[in-house]
C-alpha cells in the first residue's frame, strides 16, 4: 500500500538539492592527503540533466531484509538476515516464510545473505544463495542451491545443497560479503569478505586462503577449468581475484563483465571491474584510513603490482546492492551502475564513459539501501533498512511533470 511517507518520499527524491555539473559529495575527505591517479576518479561531477523521480513504497513492515530477486511471474522472492525467505506479490503482500532454509549464523554482520536465480530457473526452479555458516572451527561464508517449490500458501526448499564453503573459517562477527552473480555461460562469481580483523585481513593478499577474494565456480560448485590459478600449488582454484575487503555489490555491464563495489575502512569504498588473477590491493594499497584515523600499513594507494580502482569514495558510500540498468523508464540511465548506499541513504548512479566513471548522481531514500534491483517494469527498486525497524521496498520510477 501507498500512503503519505511515500509522497512525501517522492518530492523529496524529485527536488535535488546540489547544483547540476558539480560532484555530489563536497564535504572533506577522511584522508585529505590522498590524491586520485587519474580524472574522476573520485568525486565526479553529476550529469546536467538528471531524471524526476518518484518513490513508491511498495512493500512495508518487513523484517530486516539483506536481498532481492524478481521471479518471471513478477514476485519478488527476499532473504531475511535472521534467517528466512519470503515471496512477495507485485501488490506488497508478504507470503508466509519458506520452509527448509538451512539454519543460518545471524550474529553481527551475518545472516542469510544474497540470492540468485539459476540461469535455468523457469525450468528448473533452482535458486542459489549465500548465507554465514557456523562451523566447529569458527565460521564463514557459504553457497547453497535449492529448488524453490511455490505451493500455493507454502513455499518451501527442496534438495538443499551446500555447495561452496569460503575456506578457512574464523571465529569473528564481521565481513562475510557477499554477492551471487551468473555470467552469460551459467558461471557463478561469488563475492566474500575479508573478515576485518587485522590479524586475518592480510590473508587477502593471499591466494591459498578464501577470505577477500572474487571467486568462480560452476553450479555444483568446483573451480572452472579457466580460472587463472587452477595449476598453482597451493592456490584455491577458485579464485578469480584477489586483494578485496568486504564486496556486498556485484553486477554484469551490458558486455557480459563483472564490476564490483567493496566497503572501504574510513573512506576508501571501491568500483572495480575484477580481472583474472588480478590483485586489487587490500590490506597493503588502499584510499581511506583506519577507523582510528590511523594509515593502513604504509598509507600507498598506488602500486605497481596492484590495480587502481576504477572510483573510490571518500566519505564512504557504504555500498550494498547493485543494478546495471537497462530500461525505457529512465533511459538517462541506460548503462549506468545504481549502486545501493547505506551511509549514503541513496540509490547511487555511476554513468561510465569508456569503463571509467564520467558522472555520478545519487536518488535520496532517506534510509539505508541495502539492495538494488531493475525490475521488469523498468523501474528500480530499492530495499531499505532501518536497524531495528524493519525493511521497506520502494520503487523508483518517472516523476510525470
Amino acid at each position: 500500500m501507498i500512503g503519505l511517507n511515500a509522497l512525501l518520499l517522492a518530492v523529496a527524491v524529485a527536488s535535488p538539492t546540489l547544483a547540476q555539473g558539480s560532484p555530489v559529495e563536497t564535504g572533506p575527505a577522511n584522508a585529505p592527503g590522498q590524491n586520485p591517479q587519474f580524472d574522476n576518479q573520485t568525486r565526479a561531477p553529476q550529469p546536467m540533466s538528471m531524471p524526476p523521480v518518484r518513490a513508491e513504497i511498495v512493500a512495508d513492515g518487513l523484517p530486516q531484509l539483506w536481498a532481492m530477486e524478481f521471479l518471471p511471474d513478477g514476485q519478488m522472492l527476499v532473504t531475511v538476515k535472521s534467517g528466512t525467505m519470503h515471496l512477495i506479490s507485485p501488490d506488497g503482500t508478504v507470503g508466509p516464510a519458506i520452509a527448509g532454509v538451512p539454519e543460518v549464523l545471524a550474529s553481527g554482520q551475518g545472516g542469510l545473505l544474497d540470492v540468485a536465480l539459476a540461469p535455468d530457473f523457469e525450468a528448473s526452479k533452482r535458486i542459489f544463495f549465500s548465507f554465514s555458516e557456523q562451523r566447529g572451527d569458527g565460521n564463514g561464508t557459504s553457497v547453497a542451491s535449492a529448488t524453490l517449490i511455490d505451493d500455493a500458501g507454502a513455499p518451501r526448499l527442496d534438495e538443499v545443497n551446500v555447495i561452496f564453503r569460503q575456506m578457512p573459517s574464523y571465529d569473528g562477527r564481521n565481513h562475510f560479503g557477499s554477492r551471487l552473480v551468473f555470467d552469460s555461460e551459467g558461471a557463478l562469481y561469488v563475492t566474500v569478505g575479508e573478515r576485518s580483523d587485522a590479524q586475518v585481513r592480510v590473508q587477502a593478499q593471499d591466494i591459498g586462503s578464501g577470505l577477500g577474494k572474487v571467486f568462480r565456480i560452476d553450479q555444483k560448485g568446483a573451480a572452472l577449468p579457466d580460472n587463472p590459478f587452477v595449476d598453482q600449488n597451493g592456490a584455491q582454484p577458485e579464485i578469480w581475484s584477489f586483494g578485496h575487503r568486504n564486496m556486498q555489490s556485484a553486477a554484469l555491464d551490458g558486455q557480459g563483465r563483472l564490476w564490483t563495489v567493496e566497503h572501504g575502512p574510513r573512506g576508501g569504498d571501491e568500483l572495480n571491474m575484477p580481472e583474472a588473477g588480478l590483485n586489487y590491493g587490500w590490506p597493503e594499497v588502499t584510499y581511506g584510513i583506519e577507523y582510528s584515523g590511523a594509515p593502513i600499513g604504509e598509507g600507498i594507494t598506488a602500486s605497481v603490482e596492484t590495480e587502481q580502482p576504477v572510483y573510490y569514495w571518500d566519505p564512504v558510500i557504504a555500498p550494498s546492492g547493485m543494478a546495471f540498468y537497462e530500461g525505457d523508464e529512465f533511459p538517462e540511465w541506460n548503462g549506468a551502475f545504481l549502486i545501493g548506499g547505506l551511509v549514503a541513504q541513496a540509490v547511487v548512479v555511476v554513468h561510465l564513459e569508456n569503463d571509467r566513471v564520467a558522472f555520478e548522481e545519487r536518488v535520496p531514500i532517506g534510509a539505508r539501501v541495502r539492495d538494488v534491483k531493475a525490475g521488469p517494469d523498468g523501474a528500480v527498486y530499492a530495499v531499505t533498512e532501518v536497524r531495528g525497524a524493519g525493511s521497506q521496498i520502494v520503487r523508483l520510477s518517472r516523476e510525470q511533470q
